[in-house]
């Protein structure tokens, strides 16, 4: 056989013989012989028959290794006593070595002869047959190295570890062979030949022990998903163990937020069925019983702590699901206004008191004194873009400060949803003295910018084309920045974003955004162009309300104008308008507490005085609640929605058609883009006018068609009515409130480019001038 591209098993074969010889036979040999000499040396004594001296040492097969290695392997020198085991111990370090591909050792009279077949030097490292995995993602996995001694169990484990990278792959199946080509000077090049397999896909999750929630609501909470149609698309549908676990806690998570104390995956099994080529994963879960909150209550065991003043800080409605993170929040708002009284060290304990027959939690809140342990310092490693003070920003924690384990917990929180970093890591040690930490915050950052070219399409916009780029950490400092192209044969739009999301190290949102816009009306009856620069800053008012106050400038034009309108010819001829303006928005959304939970309610309110400097002053507010809920154990999305605005002309010519509300299909299906609202009677084109004031209502179902998850396919129905009306001067236009109304049913798919939503949607109250679109497709809008 060729000895220059034999494979590792080849070699291996080859191995075990010379080991054969040299690790079992030739020990026995030493032993028999010095068994021999011991007999013959038996006289003075046994200690004397079982030691020798050697005279001398002599080493043969060295190449490249020094005499003084094999010396220090051997660990005696020349006229030391040596006994039968000690020579045996000295002949296994030397095989230990990971030097020497073959090891004798001799013993002649007074001198030891110790021959050696030393392994070669890698020439090179090769790897072979990788396509899903680059050479240099490999090459970092390897201990082998270049110009180093090659060692055959150093490169099976090297095989292993690539082998280990595919299966985090979902490649289950990879294999990987290491050979070796010898080359002159007792050289060898290593070649990892690898085989990467199929994907090791999960073809079914299924969920045993479940009564509360169905094995689709419950496949939607984890992160593992099943092969479906798109799985050339999706890599949550491979097989990782490592996913699995993480599921498992997800699942935890869900179940514990829904007042399942006592959730436990008891055990979750994956296997691969007899003729098919991906793994079935089975949950086998114990929900346990559902809890409310009971009784609540606060007791302090701190000397000048009222607990009366720390009552209303729980904010937990006796009846209400228990949810552990509502503790944990209530938990935090009661130590914060510990330490704004100027109480350190201070504790909140919650102490449940289960009643199983009500199936209640009973939370006694307790104030009590924590050990006086300080932060020494928080050291932050692994960021090599991302400045520390980003990181830090997110700790309410500083040196010096008493020690918060929750605080810390929250801070690691945090950093994770910045999105900067792949992992993150956050561990308190004790200090240099025993009362004191130090917090190691290890991250691994990740990338955070995107570029991105594709399609477009809107209702009333058609198809165009988008170029955009947007980075969210933004020279490592936490800034955002966007710059973004949208275009087609109607409009176009050019835009620009910058945030700085903590101003001055506080929770202060400094914004910048600034665009341009040239559209061609939908009739083709005149064309405008728009620009807008908006400097904003918003800050919390509460842990769900935020306000951002804005000022801005703007111009507008109306140009080309070929209808028969006296109105809108009227407003052309205004010419291009340049204004300032300042306003503000208050939002209130129950999600930014953080909490996993089946329903939210969320609020928005504007406010804007606009036009100053030019022709016609304006305030202008709009207003929007939105109300979902899940129904039916979750797997059924309930949403209502109301909005409105106004638009008031404070003095001059008036509103303009671009300034006026014009309601989109998004906001009430089934009428086209400036399909409905004040129309002018006297053009020949009953031209759309819009109007100072606009309402609309929205009631819609979301539910499952019974089609496997993985197609993230969902039905809907909904009813939506509304209405735009009034202008400042209206003769020959209708401008009075009429209610338009409209049912239908829509197809939901959750796609990798975003949520989209067909509809069909009927109108069962218009007028005779609206204009119609019965079916749409659009991105779905979300709060």
């Amino acid at each position: 056989m060729d000895d220059n591209n034999m494979t590792y098993d080849e070699r291996h074969v080859e191995a075990r013989k010379t080991l054969l010889s040299t690790s079992v036979f030739k020990p026995a040999a030493m032993a028999v012989f010095l068994g021999f000499s011991a007999a013959s040396l038996a006289v003075p004594g046994a200690a004397q028959a079982q030691s020798y001296a050697f005279n001398s040492v002599q080493i043969e097969g060295l190449d490249t290794i020094q005499a003084s290695t094999v010396m220090s392997y051997l660990g005696f020198g020349r006229g030391e006593q040596v006994s039968a085991g000690e020579l045996n111990d000295a002949y296994q370090r030397l095989v230990g070595s990971g030097l020497f591909d073959k090891v004798e050792i001799s013993p002649r009279g007074g001198t030891l002869v110790v021959k050696v077949t030393e392994f070669p030097l890698i020439n090179r490292i090769n790897i072979e047959g990788n396509k899903r995995l680059k050479d240099d993602e490999l090459l970092e996995l390897l201990q082998s190295r270049a110009r180093y001694v090659f060692n055959p169990a150093v490169a099976e484990r090297d095989a292993q570890a690539i082998a280990e990278a595919y299966g985090d792959q979902g490649r289950l199946a990879a294999q990987v062979t290491p050979r070796i080509i010898r080359r002159p000077q007792n050289r060898v090049d290593l070649v990892f030949e690898v085989v990467e397999g199929k994907n090791s896909d999960i073809e079914r999750i299924t969920f045993t022990g479940n009564r509360a929630y169905s094995d689709g609501r419950l496949r939607r909470v984890i992160e593992s998903k099943q092969a479906g149609i798109l799985r050339f698309l999706i890599s949550n549908d491979t097989f990782d163990p490592d996913r699995i676990e993480f599921d498992k806690q997800l699942l935890a998570d869900f179940y514990a937020s829904r007042g399942y104390v006592d959730f436990d995956a008891v055990a979750v099994t994956s296997e691969v069925p007899a003729q098919e080529d991906g793994f079935f994963v089975s949950y086998e879960i114990r929900e346990g019983q559902k809890f409310s909150f009971g009784e609540i209550t606060t007791v302090s065991e701190v000397d000048g702590i009222d607990p009366a003043a720390f009552e209303d800080l729980a904010r937990i409605g006796s009846g209400s699901t228990y949810n552990p993170a509502v503790v944990e929040r209530a938990i935090a708002r009661m130590e914060k206004e510990a330490q704004q009284q100027g109480f350190g060290f201070v504790r909140v304990d919650p102490r449940v008191t289960r009643n199983e027959r009500e199936g209640t939690l009973d939370i006694a809140f307790a104030i009590v004194r924590g050990p006086r342990i300080v932060v020494e310092r928080i050291d932050i490693e692994g960021n090599e873009t991302t400045l520390d003070r980003v990181v830090r920003s997110q700790f309410t924690t500083v040196e010096g400060d008493p020690f918060n384990p929750r605080a810390i917990r929250a801070a690691a929180e945090r950093i994770r949803a910045l999105g900067y970093f792949a992992n993150v890591d956050v561990q308190a040690r004790e200090g240099s003295a025993p009362d004191s930490v130090v917090v190691d915050v290890d991250l691994e950052e990740q990338g955070t910018g995107s570029f991105s070219v594709g399609g477009t399409y809107a209702l009333g916009d058609g198809i165009g084309f988008m170029l955009s780029f947007s980075e969210r950490n933004f020279l490592g400092r936490g800034q955002y920045l966007s710059l973004e192209f949208a275009g087609g044969l109607d409009k176009r739009t050019y835009s620009f974003a910058f945030a700085e999301p903590a101003l001055f190290g506080r929770d202060l949102r400094l914004g910048l955004n600034a665009s341009y816009n040239e559209t061609t009306w939908a009739s083709g009856l005149f064309d405008t162009r728009r620009g807008v620069l908006t400097p904003s800053l918003e800050f919390p008012l509460s842990e769900t309300g935020r306000v951002r106050v804005r000022a801005s400038g703007e111009l507008t034009d109306i140009l080309n104008y070929t209808g028969t309108s006296a109105i809108i010819a009227a407003e052309e001829a205004r010419g291009l308008q340049i204004g300032g303006g300042a306003g503000f928005t208050y939002s209130f959304d129950t999600r930014r507490n953080g909490l996993e939970s089946p329903s939210f309610f969320f609020a928005q309110v504007s406010g804007d005085v606009g036009g100053l400097g030019a022709d016609n002053q304006f305030v202008k507010t709009t207003a929007l609640a939105n109300f979902t809920t899940k129904a039916l154990n979750e797997d059924v999305t309930l949403s209502a929605t109301v909005e409105g605005g106004a638009l008031v002309s404070v003095g001059g010519a008036g509103s303009r058609v671009v300034d006026r509300f014009m309601m989109n299909p998004d906001q009430l299906l089934g009428f086209a883009s400036y399909g409905q609202g004040p129309r002018d009677l006297t053009a020949a084109d009953d031209d759309a006018l819009g109007g100072n004031y606009f309402g609309a209502a929205r009631l819609e179902a979301q539910f499952p068609l019974g089609l496997p998850e993985e197609y993230n396919i969902s039905g809907g129905v909904f009813g939506h009515v509304g209405s735009v009306w009034g202008l400042d001067s209206s003769p020959g236009v209708d401008d009075t409130f009429h209610l338009r109304a409209s049912v239908g049913a829509a197809i939901y798919w959750d796609t990798p480019i975003g949520p989209l939503r067909f509809s069909y949607a009927y109108p069962v109250r218009k007028q005779a001038y609206d204009i119609e679109q019965r079916f749409g497709v659009s991105i779905s809008t979300g709060f």
